[in-house]
């Protein structure tokens, strides 16, 4: 028997985030009995399900695991698809009683689905989790690093960006006022950028300066802003484009960590001055240090504009290295390409932040947590 090949054909011309609907814990438990069918099922005729290109995949129980959808959350979780020649890759997600092929949970037949929209409902949660989960933690990174990243929370507050009918990227946000941790009664002081990422294929076209543009906008009211510590070189780079184009946000961004108090933050512009200047660069520990013992003055950016000379290129991510290197480093927020190619993508390296990190052993067995917050750049 042949399963369907992707969700589209069950659906006419739709596709999952247009079409999906119902009590999130009905389809779980649709899932679940499909799975308790397919262990039952004779090894020796099992399903087929047909990846787009061609390729029969066999349905059986050593290709398909639960995972969670939402961090912290684990009742809540997610039927997948592996390649039987590599665990690692995800080939589809088990929902509304048919499997559908990664590609397309990310794609719309909505054409007012366009731009930057607000995660809402429980399909664009999943459309959150394959950007996140599956193809930033699997598909699009090495395994080299043995780590990949939690789902976010049921809550997290997020915009996926939409471009001709795909989900292309996505940030997060850290409102102010939410839980740092659900071990923690601090609470988040500013509003702060939390996680970013945009595809490898979509890279070098802005799309990082767009969403930092967007997460700007979206708090004017604020005084200050948060981009999660540590910063990437590379993410400094779309920072510092950035803030050329708008000088009007340099005295609101602020490399911060939670929960955000005056000695938990420097501000961005203020520091890529300083590096940037061969005495600033001496001057920046002892500055920074007193930026954390007490609340800048206002004229601190203003004073350093004046007095510090600007030198293009400084930490310029290379190209070369980037395209090479799937598994340099780290995972955290916000990474990107040199100035001149403004956005995470390619260097993208579009990290994320990501406080529970954890060792990898297969995309359904997650162990030994991680204290510390961990980061890897994505290429």
């Amino acid at each position: 028997m042949e399963a369907e090949g992707g969700g589209r054909a069950a659906a006419g011309c739709l596709y999952l985030v247009d079409t999906l609907a119902g009590d999130p814990e009905v389809l779980q438990v649709d899932a679940e009995k499909y799975y308790e069918k397919l262990l039952k099922k004779s090894s020796s005729t099992p399903d087929i399900f047909l990846i787009p290109g061609g390729e029969e995949v066999k349905l059986e129980d050593s290709c398909v695991c639960f995972v969670p959808l939402y961090r912290n959350n684990p009742t809540c979780k997610m039927l997948l698809l592996t390649d039987p020649k590599d665990k690692e890759t995800v080939l589809a997600v088990y929902l509304n009683q048919c499997w559908w092929p990664v590609e397309d949970v990310l794609k719309t037949a909505d054409p007012s689905r366009d731009g930057l929209i607000s995660v809402q409902t429980f399909q664009e949660r999943i459309v959150l989790f394959v950007l996140n989960y599956i193809i930033f933690g699997m598909l699009e990174e090495s395994s080299a690093n043995d780590a990949f990243f939690l789902p976010h929370s049921a809550t997290e507050c997020a915009k996926i960006l939409w471009r001709n009918g795909e989900a292309v990227a996505f940030y997060s946000v850290k409102m102010k006022g939410s839980l740092c941790n659900g071990t923690t009664s601090q609470c988040y002081l500013l509003p702060v950028l939390d996680t970013i990422f945009v595809r490898r294929k979509y890279r070098r076209d802005g799309l990082g300066m767009k969403m930092l543009h967007d997460f700007c906008q979206s708090f004017m009211a604020e005084d200050a802003l948060g981009i999660s510590c540590p910063i990437s070189a590379a993410m400094y780079q779309v920072c510092q484009k950035f803030l050329q184009t708008y000088p009007e946000e340099q005295k609101r961004l602020w490399e911060v960590e939670a929960p955000g108090d005056w000695s938990q933050r420097v501000n961005i512009w203020l520091k890529i001055q300083m590096e940037s200047s061969p005495s600033g660069k001496a001057e920046v520990g002892s500055h920074i240090e007193n930026a954390q013992t007490s609340k800048p003055r206002q004229s601190d950016v203003d004073r350093m504009n004046e007095r510090v000379e600007y030198i293009p290129g400084v930490g310029k991510v290379a190209g070369g290295d980037t395209e090479k290197k799937d598994d340099t480093a780290a995972a955290g927020t916000l990474n990107s390409q040199g100035p001149e190619q403004e956005d995470l993508e390619q260097g993208a390296r579009n990290t994320q932040q990501c406080k529970g990190f954890r060792k990898r052993a297969g995309p359904g067995g997650l162990v030994g947590d991680k204290a510390t917050k961990q980061f890897r750049i994505i290429p």
